[in-house]
């Protein structure tokens, strides 16, 4: 193992019946540095982290830390010998406070009782020391994904961690916090903590990244420093062929007002007030905003999952006011929800159920569901998305998170919807996944489908949107043309009501 090294894993395979998931895996992370890892959804990314983890149990190779030649038995121990992991996909007890989630499997005692005092005084420190403003006695449940995201982080610096691995840790955030998070990053890099960035945002690693490696189909495909590479050269590396642009052309021809919302407000906390605006048929109506800004509460209370204090919404000149999101799929409305995991699959079934739960009737023969045409149909759906999968009888829970992703955008399009309300949309997917979402997108805005998108990530803001509406402190802002708009404009506008 090189002296500089703080990690070394070294002709690493690992393989699922026939599948080759990482075929002889070449990867080392340098003491006080960040790693950046990319990859395709399905690269083999996750699995080696698992293997690193001791969650899987690898076939060959072999893993070095600090020195010495490691083979944990699982996440726990590799927490206590300085190995921590922050999740895409949050594990956190909602309704304990921040101190019990930091705390947990672990608390202080004294004369056999869990010493509250000690603990919030710990926390207290650790959250200063990290610049982060933080209630230890906050209820999880009460805070923001990104605060929640933050508490993660601060417990794995909490363990003493030597080497912490970010999966996606900048997927619910907005760029002000997207600073924040670089600013502790570079604070704990300076104190000897080395980092495994994992992310497809190709801006970001190359603002916070010392070095970058590429997986393919379970090979190591490029390791670089990250100064000596460019976009282009990691796009191709990842997808195996180059992409001349990162958006399509947003070629569509938007046409008469189908959708008109007029001084909504909601009636319980966050309070949605006086949003008032109209989307047309064939549009792509982005909402830009700073998180907590109250966008997905706004596409909730379109599909009826908010209840209304007042306002108007009118579909295609008719007054609206869905109550359940059935009546909302009744008028061919659909809903991708940006946290999947809460509540976007049932983690326990089938990719088959999964993609056909939310269309049953289609899937009828003679008044009785056909288990054949449920699975022809979500095999094609399958297919169309382009998902990496093994069987269409396994629980979706087997599949990459990006992979997730492409299932729950695969249900919906098999209702053939005339509104599509999305958000997020391509958290978590790879550069050139999200090429494919935004051409499906666009043609959908081309057959004369509404879109409303929302989105914390810029570029992919401006990138894909005919009009862009600003959300601040639960209201509208303003709108604004995406070919005359930019960044600073949307980021005035977010903060117009703060």
């Amino acid at each position: 193992m090189e002296a500089n090294n703080i990690l070394e894993i070294k002709h690493l395979s690992k393989s699922f019946g026939k599948n080759k998931v990482l075929d002889k895996i070449d990867f080392s992370v340098k003491k006080s540095s960040v790693m950046g890892l990319m990859g395709e959804n399905g690269a083999g990314k996750s699995t080696m982290m698992k293997c690193l983890f001791g969650i899987y149990s690898k076939d060959e190779g072999s893993i070095y830390f600090n020195g010495e030649l490691i083979n944990y038995s699982g996440p726990k121990e590799s927490l206590e010998k300085g190995i921590a992991m922050v999740h895409q996909e949050l594990n956190q007890c909602l309704d304990r406070t921040v101190m019990d989630n930091m705390f947990l499997g672990r608390y202080p005692t004294k004369y056999g009782v869990v010493n509250e005092k000690k603990m919030y005084e710990v926390l207290t420190r650790l959250f200063s020391s990290l610049n982060m403003d933080v209630n230890p006695k906050q209820i999880m449940r009460t805070m923001s994904v990104s605060q929640r995201q933050m508490v993660e982080i601060a417990k794995a610096v909490s363990y003493d961690a030597k080497i912490i691995v970010l999966d996606e840790p900048t997927s619910s955030l907005t760029e002000r916090e997207i600073k924040k998070l670089f600013s502790i990053i570079r604070d704990l890099k300076d104190k000897g903590i080395s980092f495994v960035y994992i992310s497809h945002k190709m801006d970001e690693l190359f603002e916070i990244c010392d070095d970058i490696s590429v997986m393919r189909d379970g090979k190591m495909i490029m390791t670089k420093p990250i100064k000596e590479t460019t976009m282009n050269e990691i796009i191709s590396a990842m997808v195996g062929r180059s992409l001349d642009k990162r958006f399509p052309d947003v070629d569509n021809t938007p046409g008469e007002v189908v959708l008109k919302v007029e001084k909504l407000s909601t009636l319980y906390a966050p309070f949605l007030k006086d949003i008032s605006f109209d989307v047309r048929k064939g549009e792509i109506l982005g909402f830009y905003g700073l998180v907590g800004a109250g966008r997905s509460e706004l596409l909730e209370s379109l599909f009826g999952l908010r209840v209304l204090s007042s306002g108007t919404i009118t579909y295609l000149g008719k007054k609206v006011r869905f109550n359940s999101s059935k009546e909302a799929m009744d008028y061919n409305f659909a809903l991708v929800t940006e946290e999947r995991k809460k509540d976007g699959i049932f983690p326990t079934a089938s990719l088959v159920f999964n993609t056909c739960i939310s269309n049953l009737g289609k899937y009828k023969s003679k008044g009785v569901l056909s288990d054949s045409i449920m699975r022809d149909s979500a095999e094609r759906e399958l297919a169309n998305m382009h998902t990496k999968y093994m069987s269409s009888d396994d629980s979706i829970l087997s599949l990459s998170g990006g992979n997730q992703q492409k299932v729950i955008i695969g249900k919906w399009l098999e209702r053939n919807p005339n509104v599509l309300l999305l958000d997020e949309p391509t958290r978590g997917i790879d550069v050139g996944a999200k090429y494919e979402i935004y051409q499906l997108i666009i043609n959908m805005a081309k057959e004369g489908k509404t879109i409303i998108v929302v989105s914390s990530e810029m570029p992919e803001i401006l990138g894909i949107t005919n009009r862009i509406a600003v959300m601040s402190n639960h209201r509208l802002s303003g709108i604004v043309n995406t070919k005359d708009t930019n960044q600073e404009e949307l980021l005035q506008l977010s903060a117009k009501y703060l």
